[in-house]
């Protein structure tokens, strides 16, 4: 049966999304990965644009754990090992000796009692509001979390919600005053690392106001971090906004296989109660096939390699390379958002300068992301630059020279 009359309100609306600027538009697609040589780190081929060789800076893979050849070599033998795929769900059939020593592995290293794994953070997000959150719960958001929090808090029907200003732990504790008397169960949600702005939660400060209402609440005050873009990029030895801010342990910890680690999948990590409930009643992971095991076994020694001399070096690395371009960028008068984590917006603020940066920036082989409303408030309109360890120097001298030659 044709579906004409819907494809024609559809069509109309991708079109009303391109009038607005506000559509995704084409995907690059990469052909081919030529590796770092000399002086400069990996190159990358596209589709359509020749044997031109483009510097990626707009990659979450932080520590450029993709390309190293240990972790592909993992990956290699246990596919040769166990097959392709899982061949199912979890309790089914699907679970494989890479699953269960990368959670182990996972917990081990965020120093909680258990972990489980995701097909992908943002079903890990989702899952964990959907398992957690009852008729008696009420739900406390920062006002820029990602948008796996907004869905997921969507999803979860609460008994009622809160949104709070961004890092703004006074109008945390307002909202948490505002929830007593109307909820058994308080749950306070933020990114570790804002990943548009690369700004991070205060999490000393909320966990500090969160314990102090803890007692006011018959089921608690649970603090749920998703720090997907802070573990492994972030803190002294990668352990994300925690490690940062001294804050200790959040209640329940997301994080991701596929930014600093270079993979695929997500997972969580609590308590052994925690994540023993949330197997029996996450749908995300009952329902899901989980990642293959050499994805697993890849992100294993990802880990493994993040939690030793040379990760700390990679870490090291990637400060050194992210005050590089930092300076280089306030050094030719460009606006910056400064932090320690390699997100570095360079804000624009005005959507068809956006545009136009990023044009210039492709046409000289750099890749780089444009954000404009409404992925990012009106005003604040900015470049994404993301710094990855398997940059050079003369990667980011480079990048810095083609911003320099850019006449609005």
């Amino acid at each position: 049966m044709p579906i004409d009359r819907v494809t024609s309100v559809l069509d109309a609306h991708v079109a009303d999304l391109e009038e607005k600027g506000t559509a995704k538009g084409h995907e690059s697609v990469v052909r081919e990965v030529i590796w770092p040589q000399g002086d400069h780190g990996p190159r990358f081929l596209l589709q359509g644009e020749g044997d031109r060789e483009f510097i990626r800076m707009n990659s979450n893979s932080y520590l450029g754990m993709g390309l190293r050849p240990e972790v592909m070599k993992a990956e290699e033998e246990a596919t040769a090992r166990f097959g392709a795929g899982p061949g199912a769900v979890r309790f089914i059939s699907g679970t494989y000796e890479p699953h269960v020593a990368l959670e182990e592995r996972l917990a081990h290293f965020h120093n909680r009692e258990a972990a489980m794994l995701f097909s992908a953070a943002y079903a890990t997000v989702v899952s964990v509001f959907a398992a957690l959150t009852t008729d008696q719960t009420w739900l406390i958001s920062d006002e820029l979390n990602h948008n796996c929090i907004i869905n997921g808090m969507k999803l979860a029907r609460p008994t009622g919600k809160s949104v709070y200003a961004h890092n703004d732990v006074g109008a945390l504790e307002q909202k948490l005053q505002e929830a007593l008397g109307k909820a058994k169960r308080v749950i306070v949600v933020t990114d570790g690392i804002f990943s548009m702005r690369g700004d991070h939660a205060p999490l000393d400060r909320i966990m500090a106001v969160c314990r102090r209402y803890d007692a006011e609440f018959e089921e608690n005050v649970i603090v749920v971090v998703d720090d997907s873009h802070g573990v492994g990029a972030f803190g002294a030895t990668g352990r994300g906004t925690e490690e940062y801010t001294q804050s200790g342990p959040c209640d329940v910890l997301v994080g991701t296989l596929g930014k600093a680690f270079g993979v695929n999948g997500g997972y969580v990590t609590s308590s052994a109660s925690v994540i023993r409930y949330l197997r029996e009643t996450s749908p995300m992971y009952i329902y899901s096939n989980p990642i293959t095991p050499g994805e697993a076994s890849a992100a294993l020694r990802a880990v493994e390699l993040l939690d030793s001399a040379d990760g700390r070096a990679l870490l090291d690395r990637l400060r050194s390379l992210t005050r590089h371009f930092e300076k280089g960028l306030v050094d030719l008068g460009f606006e910056i958002i400064p932090g320690e984590h390699p997100v570095v917006p360079l804000m624009v603020r005005d959507t068809a300068k956006t545009k136009a940066l990023v044009a210039h920036l492709r046409a000289n082989g750099v890749l780089a992301t444009g954000l404009a409303y409404p992925v990012v408030p009106r005003g604040d309109e900015e470049i994404r630059f993301q710094i990855n360890a398997d940059h050079t120097s003369a990667d980011i001298d480079t990048v810095l020279s083609v911003l320099a030659s850019f006449r609005a």
